[in-house]
């Protein structure tokens, strides 16, 4: 990031209630969700329409009819047609991406008030048909063809179980290995223990529990009605009750004898979320307040058959140099919690001499983060993760918090897959 004078500020923030898959917003698609949580961000700023200039959003199962996702929001919501819209995807950072390329345009002068964030449904996911199905009844499906024509090439889709549609899994393309698998491996790797990790994930749902009884949580969340009438209010995936007790009860989910398991990594969730971005001069001309603005951000990759999701321990340092600060002076550190076996590894490399000499190039540790630094509302594990929400919730939740506390510095880290990882660092205006 180059230096400037001109500065894009963080508005506000909203999002929908993050809920189960295949539960109450079973019949919202992602561009249903993302529709929602901007009409409600727009509502809830009082922000004229007219001034919105343009759309960023982030997503990773996209529609195959209308993959431009942030084009198709501003539509549905029959915003002004001079309202550009582009989609990013960049796995689970692209929240965080949408609105680090919508704070990058502003600070450019590209535009002035943007909205930027990101949906998913996973509930909606496409389902694949097997590639053998594509290239036989493709050719036929693209041209002129009679009911005999397709009697025609039955034999060649024979046996029907390799023609069956299967369930999508996260996947690396690269390697084969799901996240879970994959993270599983970066436990055993690190030494991080089952123990440990349900500690963190009761840690989580407690956290988040009294953040949403507390109002901080609450006040982010804009109410969604279905399309049955069903109106959702609250996150349905926070647990208050849960306990360690409860969460040993339960299997290994990518391993026979592993220690990942349901209650430890953050499960399949519907949900979208949005941010209000202005210039600082515009912010001040239509009388908002800003929260926070960006100081600094990074986007890494890693090789997938190393540590997949380690990423967030070379982009968080990265964005802390960018920035000119260190550790030390971050009052609030955010990491996503793809699993609580990542974000264990992901501390013990920051505060690893080792680490930050044969990875950073660093002759000295990155640093160690406070427990009452770390996730202080809870994360993915507890609140849920709609892949391409969970970047833009941390950073309304951050820049509130912020602005709440008074504070100055907050760090995000994410995983993503395909070995990336993304960091930014945040202050108060």
């Amino acid at each position: 990031m180059s230096k400037t004078l001109r500065r894009a500020v963080i508005v506000s923030g909203v999002r929908t209630p993050f809920i189960k898959a295949f539960t109450d917003f079973l019949e919202m698609d992602t561009i249903a969700l993302g529709a929602s949580v901007v009409n409600s961000l727009i509502q809830r700023t009082d922000l004229p329409r007219h001034e919105l200039e343009g759309i960023v959003w982030g997503g990773v199962i996209l529609p195959q009819a209308a993959p431009n996702v942030g084009r198709e929001l501003a539509l549905e919501l029959g915003l002004p047609p001079s309202v550009e819209a582009y989609t990013v995807t960049r796995a689970c950072a692209s929240g965080l991406q949408s609105i680090t390329n919508a704070v990058a345009a502003i600070e450019r002068g590209d535009a002035d008030v943007l909205i930027a964030g990101g949906s998913d449904s996973t509930s909606n996911a496409e389902l694949k048909l097997p590639q053998k199905v594509v290239r036989t009844l493709g050719p036929l499906a693209m041209g002129k063809s009679t009911p005999m024509d397709y009697l025609g090439v039955l034999s060649q889709l024979m046996p029907i179980t390799e023609i069956l549609p299967k369930m999508p899994k996260i996947a690396e393309r690269s390697t084969g290995e799901t996240m879970g698998q994959s993270a599983e491996k970066m436990a055993s790797r690190n030494q991080i223990t089952r123990e440990a990790q349900d500690n963190f994930a009761v840690q989580s749902h407690h956290r988040a529990a009294d953040a949403i009884a507390s109002g901080r949580l609450r006040k982010e969340i804009a109410p969604v009605t279905t399309p049955s009438g069903k109106t959702v209010t609250a996150d349905g995936l926070v647990r208050a009750d849960t306990s360690v007790e409860k969460l040993a009860k339960l299997r290994a989910a990518f391993a026979k004898d592993g220690t990942l398991t349901a209650g430890n990594s953050s499960p399949l969730t519907d949900g979208a979320s949005a941010v209000l971005l202005m210039s600082e001069e515009k912010a001040k001309a239509l009388g908002y307040t800003p929260l926070a603005a960006f100081r600094s951000w990074s986007y890494v990759a890693v090789d997938p058959t190393d540590q997949l999701l380690m990423g967030p321990a070379i982009a968080m340092p990265k964005a802390l140099e960018r920035a000119g600060v260190t550790m030390d002076d971050m009052d609030f550190v955010d990491i996503h919690e793809a699993f609580a076996a990542q974000v264990l590894s992901v501390l013990k490399m920051l505060r690893s001499d080792a680490f930050a000499e044969a990875r950073l190039g660093r002759q000295k540790a990155v640093g160690m983060v406070g427990d009452d630094k770390l996730n202080v509302h809870g994360g993915s594990v507890a609140i849920g993760h709609p892949f391409g929400a969970t970047g833009a919730r941390m950073v309304t939740t951050m820049a509130n918090e912020l602005h709440d506390s008074g504070k100055q510095h907050a760090l995000l880290g994410l995983c993503a897959a395909g070995g990336l990882g993304a960091a930014a660092v945040l202050e108060r205006v």
